[in-house]
């Protein structure tokens, strides 16, 4: 999940999964999978970071997930 704040400042958390297209002018609105379009005040660097570090961290969750079920022990 992501932290994106909305124009009112008003901070939500979106599942990146959902977002299907992101539209910039002069605010970011993005367009979910759901139907429901959200309008935020974020750069579009921010956002791809935030989906990123999102990605990222699931899949070293994954990583150590494997680790753990092939030889019994953590890490």
């Amino acid at each position: 999940m992501i932290l994106v704040k909305k124009i009112n400042q008003q901070e939500i958390i979106v599942n990146p999964d959902l977002i299907e297209t992101i539209e910039f002018s002069p605010h970011a609105v993005m367009s979910l999978t759901t139907g429901e379009k959200v309008i935020v005040d974020e750069t579009p660097e921010d956002i791809i970071r935030k989906v990123i570090e999102f990605r990222r961290a699931i899949h070293h969750r994954g990583m150590e997930l494997r680790v753990v079920s092939r030889n019994g022990s953590e890490g």
